[in-house]
């Protein structure tokens, strides 16, 4: 049984510093941004392009680095060059939207290496920005992620019915006389702003997790998108907090830490999902329709399993 007095301190011990009480907060915003995003990135099967915009704004950061600058802003820059850039060269006609992301992704990430790497403290600048330093989270990070986040929800909310249309049927979108580009290149401006705000946190290797296991976790448990959108932010803050006592307490990288919970979090949501689950539509198949394959003497065949149905918006 576990003794309430170490429960009460491996709880509170790391509120009690201040570097864990940034964390703390830094980790709450990234989830609920990253989570509400994330889900329309979810449904517009867009997930690896947030992997794409995570390293081509990769220039930024190594610019902040060498000039001494809060890497934030630097990458918050080369995030609207970027996605700026993808919308522009993507509208030539020629060039489709994942050529020109493929094409600014390794080109971008190839200028910041080459930028970063005739610094003495390369090694651990690279590590830091591919691994995140939530533990170095200073009351500056706090606001401008705190800004920034705040902006991402505000035009998410405002261009809720937009977004929804076009990510839904852009054919019906562009019959009601919305124009897919704008909210195209809104959208990745707002996904590359996500994306700026979690590095630091997570890393830029992890930092696609956050944006897609949190809103396929809620995609298991409801139809609604704008269920879906407040559970997959409660999902990635709930995990995001988890991960980190994890971290401090066993020594554990965060990041790889929060990471880990919120995809524990998705295999068991997988598997014991209410409606959807691997395990509970086939408990529920046979309490409803027994063994007919048994009783018949033939080889029992598994039901296949219940998928969820379209999004509601």
């Amino acid at each position: 049984m576990i003794d309430p007095g170490d429960l009460s301190r491996w709880l509170i011990d790391p509120l009690q510093r201040t570097f864990m009480q940034h964390a703390f907060l830094a980790i709450v915003m990234v989830g609920v941004i990253c989570g509400a995003t994330g889900a329309f990135v979810t449904l517009r099967g867009l997930a690896f392009m947030g992997d794409a915009l995570a390293h081509a704004i990769f220039p930024g950061v190594a610019i902040a680095f060498v000039t001494g600058g809060n890497f934030l802003v630097g990458a918050l820059v080369a995030a609207v060059i970027v996605s700026l850039g993808i919308g522009a060269i993507s509208q030539s006609g020629r060039i489709s939207h994942d050529t020109s992301i493929g094409v600014l992704f390794a080109g971008m990430f190839a200028l910041g290496i080459a930028i970063i790497s005739g610094q003495d403290s390369y090694a651990r600048d690279l590590n830091s920005f591919l691994f995140g330093t939530i533990l170095g989270v200073t009351r500056q990070d706090l606001v401008l992620t705190a800004a920034v986040g705040g902006l991402v929800l505000l035009a998410l909310l405002l261009f809720r019915r937009e977004l929804t249309t076009v990510a839904f049927d852009r054919t019906f979108a562009a019959s009601r006389g919305f124009r897919l580009w704008r909210f195209d290149q809104l959208f990745l401006l707002l996904l590359a702003l996500s994306i700026v705000i979690s590095i630091q946190t997570v890393g830029n290797i992890l930092v696609l997790a956050m944006l897609v296991t949190p809103p396929a976790t809620a995609r298991l448990l409801t139809d609604r998108l704008p269920v879906m959108v407040a559970l997959s932010s409660l999902i990635g803050a709930a995990c995001g907090v988890i991960g980190l006592y994890i971290s401090y307490w066993q020594n554990i990288p965060s990041g790889a830490c929060v990471v880990l919970v919120a995809t524990a979090l998705f295999l068991l949501t997988f598997v014991f999902a209410p409606r959807t689950g691997w395990l509970t539509t086939r408990i529920g198949h046979r309490l409803h329709h027994g063994h007919p394959e048994r009783d018949a003497g033939l080889s029992p065949v598994g039901p296949p399993a219940e998928v969820p149905g379209p999004v509601e918006r």
